[in-house]
C-alpha cells in the first residue's frame, strides 16, 4: 500500500504488517477552516416525515391531520472529504462511540480513494469535525473504533503495492479520543477476497471480504489473524449478544454462536448486484435483510422462515425505478430504517410479529447507506454528505414525571383554548402550537410552524420541544403576560419574542435553550432560572 523505501517490520501473524511512514498515501487534514466549512447547518432543524398515506395519494398534509409520531431533527450534514485524486468520494459506514461518529468514505469511480472523519457530535446543535484522514490509494468501506483505535477495511490494489498480500485490508489507526494519530505508525492485516466490505467490533474485530473472501476474526490488540471461515460473496456482518450472523450474496444469512458453531443457514435468492452495498441487522429473534429491489426481508433466526417484506416506500417527488434498491437497514428498538437509494430514507415500525410502514423522511439525494444508535440517525447521502439525524426519544426520567398523563394523539395543529387546562405527555410531531388557555406537554415534540401562547396563556414542557428548521425558520412568540416555563431543552430555528409583560422560566438546574434567530425582548418582559445557552443569543 505504500511506495518502495518504507521501513516496516512484521509481527506475529505473516499477515500482519506495522508500517512506519505512510507519507505518500495516507496524509491528516490540518486545515481546520476546511473542516468547520465541511459541517453544513442550511437545512438544520425539524424534519418532516412524508407519510406512507401521504405518497399513496390517499390524504393531504392539510387540515385535519393527526399529530405524528417521530419528532425528528437534522442536525447537520458533512460534506465529504475531497482532495486531489480523491475529489468524489462518498460516505460508506458510520460506527458511533459514545459522543464520536467515525465515519469512512470511499470513491465512487474506478480506482481507489477514501478517507475517515472523527466528528464529535457531543453537542448535538454544533457537531464539528475533531480529525480527517485521507487516503489517496485506498477505498475505506467500513470503520469501527474500540479502546483507542480506528479499525478501518476497504480495498486497495495489490498488484500496484509494494507491500499489499490482498486487495481487502484491515487498517488500525490510533484515534484516542477521536484524535487520529499516524505518528506511531499504523498496523495492517489482509485476507482473502475483492475487498473489505464489512465490520463489526466486540472483544475481537470482524471482518467480511467481498466475493471470494472469508469471515476473517482479528485479535482487536495485535491484529493477530485468529479465525478464518471462506465464503463466496460476504457483504455484511452484524453481532448481537452472541450471535455472528453474515450475509452472502451467493447464497442467504448465517447465523453462529459465539464459538463458530452454525445456529441457522437462511437460504435467500434475491439478486444482490455486483459489488453493490447490502446490509443485515438483529432485532431479537429476527434478521432483517437489504435485499435491492425487493426491499428488506425479515426472517426468523430460529426457524429460517420469511415473515415478510417491508416494501420500499417511493419519495413523493418519484425517482429512477431502477435506482430504488434498499442498500442498508438499521434497526433502533421499534425503529426499522431502509437506505432505498433514489427512493430516500424510509422509517416502519416494529408492531409485534410485523412491521407497519410509517413514510419517508423528507431529506435530499439518494440514500446510500444507515445505521442508527441511541437517540442519532446517520445517512450517507452519495455526494451530498453525511445527514445527521436526531430522534429526540423522551428520557425515562420524564417518562416517570409525567406518568399520570395521557399520550397525545390529537391534530397536528395544537390548540388549547382561553379557559382551557390541557396535559399531555408523548413523542409527537406538530404542525402548530396555539396556546390560549394553559397547556402541560412531557415528553419529545418537534413543531413546523409558529409556536405561540396567547395573552395570559401558560404553556409548560417538561423535555423537549424543536421549533422548525434553518431554511424555514420559524418563531416561539409569547404575548402580553402570557409565561413558557421549561425543564428540559428549548430550540428554535427562528427567533423567540417575548412581548409586554411575558416570561420565560426555566426550572431546575438542568435546562438548555437554543435560539437561532434572534430574542426580541420587551423592557417589562422577564428571563428567570438557570439555563445554558447554547448559541450565545442572551
Amino acid at each position: 500500500m505504500l511506495v518502495l523505501g518504507l521501513v516496516f517490520v512484521s509481527s506475529c501473524s505473516d499477515e500482519t504488517t506495522v508500517f512506519e511512514k505512510s507519507d505518500d498515501n495516507l496524509f491528516l487534514e490540518n486545515n481546520q477552516n476546511l473542516l468547520i466549512e465541511s459541517v453544513n447547518f442550511e437545512n438544520a432543524g425539524v424534519l418532516d416525515i412524508n407519510l406512507e398515506s401521504q405518497l399513496l395519494g390517499k390524504t393531504s398534509k392539510a387540515g385535519g391531520e393527526l399529530a405524528g409520531d417521530y419528532p425528528l431533527s437534522l442536525v447537520a450534514q458533512i460534506t465529504p472529504p475531497s482532495f486531489q485524486g480523491g475529489e468524489n468520494l462518498t460516505a460508506s459506514h458510520v460506527f458511533l462511540d459514545n459522543n464520536i461518529a467515525y465515519v469512512s468514505y470511499n470513491t465512487v469511480e474506478d480506482g481507489f480513494a477514501g478517507g475517515v472523519d472523527a466528528i464529535d457530535i457531543s453537542d448535538p446543535h454544533n457537531p464539528y469535525i475533531l480529525s480527517r484522514l485521507y487516503y489517496s490509494n485506498a477505498d475505506i468501506n467500513a470503520v469501527g473504533y474500540k479502546d483507542g483505535y480506528i479499525y478501518a477495511v476497504g480495498g486497495v490494489d495489490s498488484e500496484q503495492s509494494v507491500t499489499a498480500t490482498s486487495n481487502s485490508f484491515l487498517a488500525k489507526i490510533s484515534a484516542p479520543s477521536g484524535r487520529i494519530d499516524v505518528s506511531a505508525g499504523i498496523v495492517y492485516g489482509f485476507q482473502e477476497g475483492y475487498v473489505g466490505t464489512d465490520i463489526a467490533v466486540n472483544d475481537n474485530i470482524y471482518v467480511t471480504s467481498g466475493k471470494d473472501g472469508t469471515l476473517s476474526v482479528y485479535d482487536a490488540n495485535t491484529v493477530e489473524n485468529i479465525k478464518e471461515m471462506p465464503f463466496s460473496d460476504l457483504r455484511s456482518v452484524a453481532i448481537d449478544n452472541n450471535r455472528i450472523g453474515v450475509l452472502d450474496a451467493s447464497a442467504g444469512v448465517s447465523v453462529f454462536d459465539e464459538n463458530f458453531v452454525l445456529l441457522k443457514e437462511i437460504s435467500i435468492t434475491s439478486d444482490f448486484g455486483e459489488v453493490s452495498k447490502r446490509t443485515i441487522d438483529f432485532s431479537g429473534d429476527r434478521v432483517i435483510v437489504a435485499e435491492g429491489s425487493k426491499g428488506a426481508g425479515v426472517y426468523s433466526t430460529t426457524t429460517g422462515a420469511l415473515l415478510e417484506y417491508i416494501p420500499i416506500m417511493i419519495n413523493p417527488e418519484g425517482s429512477d425505478s431502477q435506482d430504488n434498491v434498499t442498500n442498508a437497514i438499521a434497526v433502533n428498538e421499534e425503529v426499522i430504517l431502509m437506505a432505498n437509494g433514489g427512493a430516500g430514507l424510509s422509517l416502519s415500525k416494529e408492531e409485534g410479529d410485523s412491521s407497519s410502514p410509517v413514510g419517508v423522511l423528507d431529506l435530499d439525494g439518494s440514500i446510500n447507506y444507515v445505521i442508527s444508535n441511541g437517540d442519532y440517525i446517520f445517512a450517507a447521502s452519495g455526494t451530498a454528505g453525511l445527514q445527521i439525524i436526531k430522534m429526540n426519544k423522551p428520557s425515562e426520567s420524564l417518562e416517570n414525571r409525567c406518568s399520570e398523563l395521557t399520550n397525545y394523539n390529537g391534530s397536528s395543529n395544537l390548540n388549547v383554548n382561553s379557559g382551557e387546562v390541557i396535559e399531555y405527555k408523548g413523542s409527537k410531531r406538530l404542525s402548530s402550537i396555539n396556546v390560549g388557555g394553559q397547556l402541560l406537554l412531557c415528553g419529545s415534540w418537534s413543531v413546523q410552524e409558529n409556536t405561540t401562547i396567547n395573552e395570559d396563556g401558560l404553556f409548560e414542557l417538561n423535555g423537549y420541544i424543536i421549533v422548525g428548521r434553518n431554511s424555514k425558520r420559524r418563531d416561539v412568540i409569547i404575548n402580553s403576560n402570557a409565561k413558557l416555563r421549561v425543564e428540559g431543552r428549548l430550540i428554535i430555528y427562528g427567533d423567540l419574542i417575548l412581548n409586554d409583560g411575558a416570561s420565560l422560566e426555566f426550572i431546575g438546574s438542568d435546562s438548555d435553550v437554543y435560539v437561532r434567530g434572534s430574542v426580541i425582548k420587551s423592557e417589562s418582559a422577564t428571563i428567570t432560572g438557570e439555563y445554558r445557552d447554547l448559541n450565545n443569543k442572551f
